[in-house]
């Protein structure tokens, strides 16, 4: 049985002995017995079930082993002891064994709520670390300098009306276009994007989602920066460092904002690789409920002579993980967010799942016969490349098997994330009733909090970091540590058998315990959150913080700046 559907196998345990104890309690004296004796082992097939949940992750059954559980069956004993005792007394004893029973019947509600309420650890979260206390670096300074060459952009985010190629015209946010231009560099290269905004009245930033970029330069507004307003502009400059596919968007207000269509992608090439063939960026996004593959919301069409190699970077913009299907030709997976996976091997007939967030590099030579690119749930949007204009359209199908990366590839050393852990932190996410910016709501929440007041996770340059990621809900988050990719060091307890995954987006699944690694070689103040924007605005964010550094920049009440 997977751990979500013991998951939910706990919650329906439990509320069938609150009512089976509440029934017994209404029909009392010695006819209760059956029903309470039915309760009881309810609770007995619940404690099995929460020893199995212990089993798979601690994190996932705490409350329930050490309190909810116990305290059910130890008032289920009571009162089943009360019932016998009212049998031979007859009705003098029928109130203590009322009382009794909905004692027990209390405790079941008790252990619900400790689960449904309190959740883990048990409270509703420490209160956040105050990083605006002057500190020995201030993410102000954590920048690039401006100094030497640079390849520069202009971005100007603006309200527009955009014709798609369908004809349908579409009320977005963009930088420019939908998505916003495709910045390229090569590895080595500085880059200078200027930021203008037109007339987004709740502001913009540019964040540089997977690329490990100077803190001063991630784009987070009230963290790293302040929002940029209609009129104003930023100029952010870094050097790129790492080559692969990744993507900007703005980091103020984003949840609408990117929906909306603030958002493009960056790729960096190899400084020695060649760029011969076919390389296509194609970022997935819906708006206003029209699925956009690339530029498109229709099947585009491209000549792709025989023999061509080809390149298709995936990026996925959305709120939710998305399945991708190549029908025509086999493939290799060669890249993961940005990252270049070790000995690639063909792959055919599986579907690959790209997290919120997250960018999936496929490569294959090209055949003969049409390929077609298609996307789960979107099937007038996808690519067709053939040898001509007139070739016929492959059928658009996904299949049901999903590309398993843990499994995919030769393994290989990861020196960096190599040593002893200088810091271990535990992340349990959840979903619990809260007050989300003053509102009671159903939170996101991480360890019993919810943003900002949740306790960072502190670390000095130069720590390896070893953070455990429990999923105790039914929803999917794709985890994103800005500035640092995370090694994969186990999923529910296995460890990867293929090329290492070095992630900087991770999609805990429901139920899921990751375990995960990161190098500590970037000093700031660093946002952590679920790229599940919805969840981020719910209060699924915290920080990875470095000793010593501050920042000058203030969100929350009063504040302009909003860095969901």
């Amino acid at each position: 049985m997977t751990t979500v559907a013991l998951l939910g196998l706990d919650l329906i345990l439990g509320l069938l002995a609150l009512a089976l104890w509440a029934y017994a309690a209404v029909r009392a004296g010695a006819s209760g017995l059956p029903w309470a004796l039915a309760g009881l082992l309810v609770l007995l097939a619940r404690l099995v079930t929460v020893l199995v949940l212990a089993g798979r992750g601690w994190e996932l059954a705490a409350e329930r082993v050490t309190v909810g559980v116990p305290l059910g069956l130890l008032a289920a004993a009571a009162a089943i002891g009360l019932l016998v005792r009212a049998r031979r007394r007859g009705p003098t004893g029928s109130t203590a064994a009322r009382m009794a029973l909905w004692s027990a019947a209390a405790a079941s509600a008790v252990s619900l709520l400790l689960t449904g309420v309190v959740g883990y650890p048990g409270g509703p979260g420490a209160a956040a670390h105050d990083h605006s206390h002057p500190g020995r670096v201030s993410v102000a300074d954590l920048r690039t300098a401006a100094v030497g060459p640079a390849k520069k952009f202009k971005l100007t985010a603006q309200t527009q009306a955009v014709t798609l190629p369908s004809g349908r015209v579409v009320d977005a946010w963009t930088f420019g276009s939908l998505p916003g231009p495709t910045l390229t560099a090569q590895v080595g290269q500085t880059l200078e994007i200027t930021l203008r905004n037109r007339d987004i009245t709740t502001g913009v930033t540019l964040h540089w989602h997977g690329l490990s970029v100077p803190n001063g330069e991630d784009g987070v507004a009230g963290v790293t920066q302040d929002a940029v307003f209609p009129g104003e502009t930023f100029v952010y400059r870094f050097r790129a460092e790492q080559p692969g596919t990744f993507w900007y968007h703005t980091h103020q207000h984003a949840r609408e904002a990117i929906a909306r269509g603030l958002y493009g992608a960056l790729v960096v090439q190899p400084a020695t690789r060649s760029t011969a063939g076919v390389d296509l960026v194609l970022p997935f996004h819906t708006i206003g409920k029209i699925p956009i593959l690339g530029d498109s919301d229709q099947v585009q069409r491209d000549v792709v002579a025989a023999g061509t190699p080809v390149r298709l970077r995936l990026v996925n913009t959305e709120q939710q993980p998305r399945r991708f299907a190549l029908n025509g030709a086999a493939f290799r997976v060669v890249a993961l967010d940005g990252v270049d996976l070790n000995g690639p091997t063909e792959v055919s007939d599986q579907a690959i799942r790209v997290p919120a967030g997250g960018r999936y590099d496929l490569a294959f030579t090209m055949p003969a016969n049409p390929v077609r690119l298609s996307v789960e749930g979107a099937r007038q949007a996808g690519l067709v490349l053939a040898g001509s204009a007139d070739a016929p359209e492959p059928e658009a199908k996904v299949a049901k098997a999903t590309f398993d990366p843990t499994r995919y590839g030769s393994p290989q050393p990861v020196p960096d994330m190599t040593g002893k852990f200088d810091v271990s932190s535990t992340i349990v996410l959840d979903r619990l009733p809260r007050v989300v910016n003053g509102r009671p709501a159903l939170a996101q929440t991480v360890n019993g909090g919810v943003y900002p007041d949740i306790t960072p996770i502190m670390v000095a340059e130069g720590d390896l970091v070893r953070i455990r990621v429990v999923n105790r809900s039914f929803e999917t988050h794709p985890m994103h540590p800005h500035g640092h990719h995370i090694l994969v060091l186990s999923v529910n307890g296995r460890a990867p058998t293929g090329s290492p995954l070095l992630l900087d987006t991770f999609d805990v699944q429901p139920g899921e315990v990751w375990e995960v690694a990161l190098r500590a070689d970037n000093p700031g103040i660093w946002m952590n959150h679920c790229h599940n924007l919805e969840h981020a605005t719910s209060g699924m964010m915290f920080h990875l913080a470095y000793a010593g550094v501050s920042t000058p920049f203030t969100h929350g009440p009063g504040s302009p700046n909003v860095p969901e």
